[in-house]
């Protein structure tokens, strides 16, 4: 006899077929990266793994045009500067606009809120790429770090999840103990938004590491990042396809680390979200 709640037959199938789904591109994605081009266009394709993986990412890092291993290099510090930034900065106005009362508060939460509906990114490249190239920045990661250093986005989110994860009775009965403004962040806040924060930093390096166009139009050829290398080697390597996927499949290890690392803490904030929700 089944218990309230529990999942069906039908569930589970459906869910099962969900992950498989889901899961397969990527599989198939590391299958053709240990094949060789030979075995990638057999019919039917190959289904299971080669043993020609090492070989494959040997002559990925060896690809002069692409330049793949200073893109990895330069994705890394660039998502890292950026996701510590738009965290630290998010969790600090989070709990201004949330829990400090002054003037203008709301008009400027307000305007954090436009810059969630307007693209920037697409309708400001023009005049962002013309101040790069006044301060000289062209073909430097300072001017991919610099313009997404603040995220409104990350701001909205921390602001809510203040207001749900800590309660006003917590901050005041700080502040009786004698904590300041930054204690209260430091020692309150801080320990609360940690779910949250995990959540953010993961959504926040995942964009970053996956950006394409920006890192495009103003950086150079032999200064990339992961995904500008990945397009270059398409360029050069049009009909090798194992170079390709080795590429794409070498590009997003990073992000399956960084969500082991943080998956408990992620999973944590989501399933708060909800509950709270």
């Amino acid at each position: 006899m089944s218990r309230p709640g529990d999942a069906g037959p039908l569930t589970r199938a459906t869910l099962a077929l969900a992950v498989v789904v889901s899961a397969f591109p990527v599989y198939y994605m590391f299958v053709m990266a240990t094949r060789t081009n030979e075995e990638a266009i057999d019919v039917p394709p190959p289904l299971l793994p080669g043993g020609h993986l090492g070989e494959n990412v040997a002559r990925l890092l060896s690809t002069e045009d692409a330049h793949f291993l200073t893109g990895l290099v330069n994705s890394a510090v660039v998502s890292v500067t950026v996701t510590v930034s738009v965290v630290l900065i998010s969790t600090l106005a989070g709990f201004a606009f949330a829990k400090l009362r002054f003037r203008g508060g709301r008009v400027l939460l307000g305007l954090v809120l436009v810059t969630m509906m307007v693209p920037l990114q697409q309708m400001g490249v023009v005049p962002l790429y013309e101040l790069m190239v006044a301060l000289g920045w062209t073909g430097q990661l300072r001017a991919v770090i610099l313009p997404f250093l603040v995220n409104g986005f990350g701001v909205f989110m921390m602001t809510q999840y203040v207001s749900q994860a800590v309660p006003d009775e917590l901050v005041e009965a700080a502040r009786v103990d004698g904590a300041s403004t930054v204690g209260v962040y430091a020692r309150v806040i801080l320990p609360a938004l940690r779910p949250g924060m995990a959540v953010l930093a993961l959504l926040v390096f995942m964009q970053t590491w996956n950006e394409f166009m920006w890192p495009l139009i103003v950086l150079d050829p032999d200064n990339p990042v992961v995904q500008t290398s990945i397009a270059a080697l398409n360029q050069a390597h049009g009909t090798d396809y194992v170079m390709l996927f080795t590429g794409t499949a070498v590009s997003v290890l990073p992000l399956f680390v960084v969500f082991v690392v943080f998956g408990r803490q992620i999973v944590g904030g989501l399933m708060e979200g909800a509950v709270k929700a």
